[in-house]
């Protein structure tokens, strides 16, 4: 099968795609595929580059600076991506793609109007999911609890004063960029005299801003790939919140497959993560991440419709606590692709 890996790109989290997406293609490639990858910065990756970047290591302990981004950004071929044959004559394109327009749903309407295959959600669900404003309404219209919190936006005259703040949703909270994922532009706020320099620091990576009700308790995170909930895991970061360092820096998190919860509350949280998948519209795979109160209550803070696919990525370790190696993994989220996809009727269907 002929299938284009595209990773990289032009958002903050621009590292971890060129981890998952290398790590993907190597994995494809060995399994007998035909299998170029393409940086939608900058074009083609031949295979002798790939082990290049591989074996110099693409990750670093914090996001690439937003002047380098914008740079890339001007010279980018995302506009062309339709255009471009390693596109085009593709049997599925693969995205590894995380943050800005990999996961927001643009690149996925773009792929359906030219008709090709593509792993994932699509564009509906994908926006909505980026979304964090939007996705917890919908979230709570299912029935899934989460955190109360309050949006500010870029375009507004005014943001919101410390004294509101405690009065709605009480110290501490946890600032971050509404559309953006992996922690980039987090902070955790305690106290109102931080509180604008962290909306402050958020607003470079948005437009908007979440200020949400810090929930204390276990770091919790449940895959679903298909139909089916994955083992749930447990992550236990060595900073107070589970940021980008803790994230992809060998040896700043554990995480435990299955976490050790009882047979109910499994049963409970896997029901909660099925929930707001179709609450999203999800399709594929996605990963969704919650907290749990010392009371046993679960609030689920987001759910991620391209997870990383690093080796100190959740999702691979869930699924290989069930069983399922990487190249397996790779090869049930292709195929589920092929027989969602209909590029015949000219692209996928979001319902």
């Amino acid at each position: 099968m002929k299938i284009t890996v595209l990773l990289g790109g032009t958002s903050a989290e621009r590292d971890v795609s060129l981890a998952s997406g290398l790590r993907i293609a190597r994995t494809l490639r060995d399994a007998g595929h035909d299998v170029t990858s393409l940086d939608p910065a900058r074009g083609v990756i031949d295979e002798g580059e790939e082990r290049v970047m591989e074996n110099a290591g693409v990750m670093k302990p914090a996001p690439p600076s937003l002047s380098s981004l914008e740079q890339m950004t001007r010279t980018s071929l995302s506009p062309s991506l339709g255009a471009l044959p390693a596109v085009r004559k593709a049997d599925v394109v693969f995205l590894a793609l995380h943050g800005g327009f990999g996961e927001d749903g643009t690149v996925q309407a773009l792929l359906d109007m030219v008709g090709v295959r593509y792993t994932g959600s699509g564009h509906l669900a994908s926006a909505l999911a980026m979304d964090k404003d939007l996705s917890k309404v919908l979230f709570r219209a299912a029935g899934v609890p989460t955190a109360d919190w309050l949006l500010v936006s870029q375009a507004s005259a005014s943001r919101p004063e410390a004294e509101q703040v405690e009065k709605k949703l009480g110290w501490p909270v946890v600032v971050k960029p509404s559309k953006q994922g992996s922690t980039v532009g987090l902070s955790l706020v305690r106290a109102g005299a931080d509180l604008a320099p962290a909306v402050t620091e958020a607003l470079r990576y948005d437009d908007e801003v979440m200020i949400e009700r810090f929930v204390p308790g276990r770091e919790l995170t449940v895959s679903v790939l298909g139909d089916q909930a994955l083992p749930v895991g447990e992550i236990f970061p060595r900073h107070e919140i589970y940021d980008y360092e803790c994230k992809y820096t060998p040896g700043m998190a554990r995480e435990e497959f299955p976490a050790k919860l009882s047979a109910r509350e499994t049963a409970e949280i896997q029901r909660l993560a099925l929930a707001a998948f179709r609450a999203l519209k999800l399709d594929g795979y996605a990963r969704i991440d919650f907290r749990m109160t010392d009371r046993g209550e679960f609030f689920c803070l987001e759910a991620n419709t391209l997870p990383g696919m690093t080796p100190l990525s959740l999702l691979p370790q869930a699924a290989a606590a069930m069983g399922l190696d990487f190249g397996a993994l790779c090869e049930r989220i292709v195929q589920l692709a092929v027989t969602k996809a209909s590029p015949a009727s000219g692209g996928r269907d979001d319902t």
